[in-house]
């Protein structure tokens, strides 16, 4: 499998490539030909091919994921990376497999998304007011980018910040390493972080310039299957992120899989 032509090869290049992206949706376009991790690149392309036995028959995605969601987002929502045969398979953010299944159907129990299923591009979901992204966009080997990794994808994100910041209102960071992630790139987005850094815990709230910014546990199996993230305490977090955006009936900015 090969890259386009006008691929983003090198930690440079994702610099100079996000900084020119004026709409979220030219910079989901820039994020899917990117190839600057070679690890990252090999694995995912791999995985595309050595599909698991039950998915034999999908077409994988195979490339970065771009993020999913409102053009002009209230809420941002940050996980960590697409899974193996998630979303880089599916080709949208926490869709084909069980974090995704969590974390769509408490979008839709607290009145995010049109339905509480996502198991494809096509499927018609609807995000309202809400953007899904990840701090890297790559499918990593054991879900462990590298530092390096993580910190050479990291303008996508501040880019996808400074362009949603119109009507940016809360930031939702689905695990530690996405909290990580937020921070610094808040930070470098030139907002002040308070010090000492704030701590991730489940729950917890900072104001970083004019957002919120909201933690929870990553709807991880690991986390789900052994009850550390249970269905009312994901629908706690993000209904306070729906309350904290002002997000509602009468606001509602929609964005369904047909418009990405």
């Amino acid at each position: 499998m090969t890259g386009p032509v006008d691929s983003t090869s090198s930690a440079d290049a994702v610099v100079r490539r996000a900084a020119t992206a004026t709409r979220l949706a030219q910079l989901d376009e820039a994020v899917t030909s990117c190839r600057a991790c070679p690890r990252l690149v090999e694995w995912r392309e791999r995985i595309a091919v050595d599909k698991r036995r039950s998915f034999a028959g999908d077409t994988y995605w195979g490339r970065p994921v771009p993020g999913f969601g409102a053009d002009r987002p209230r809420i941002l929502i940050v996980g960590l990376a697409p899974a193996a045969h998630g979303a880089n398979r599916t080709g949208r953010m926490f869709t084909g497999d069980r974090s995704g299944d969590w974390l769509y159907a408490s979008l839709f129990r607290v009145g995010l998304a049109s339905q509480p299923t996502s198991t494809g591009r096509d499927d018609g979901l609807a995000l309202y007011d809400t953007r899904v992204t990840a701090a890297v966009r790559c499918a990593p080997p054991d879900n462990k980018p590298t530092p390096a990794e993580r910190d050479t994808c990291a303008p996508w994100l501040e880019r996808e910040l400074v362009l949603a910041a119109p009507t940016l209102r809360v930031v939702v960071a689905l695990g530690s390493f996405a909290w990580s992630s937020l921070l610094t790139a808040l930070h470098r987005s030139g907002f002040e972080v308070p010090r000492p850094r704030p701590a991730f815990s489940h729950g917890a709230q900072v104001e970083v310039g004019p957002y919120a910014l909201v933690a929870s546990y990553h709807p991880s199996q690991q986390n789900t299957f052994t009850g550390r993230l249970t269905e009312v305490m994901l629908d706690d977090v993000l209904g306070r992120a729906a309350r904290l955006a002002g997000s509602g009936p009468t606001t509602r900015d929609v964005a369904s899989v047909d418009s990405q």
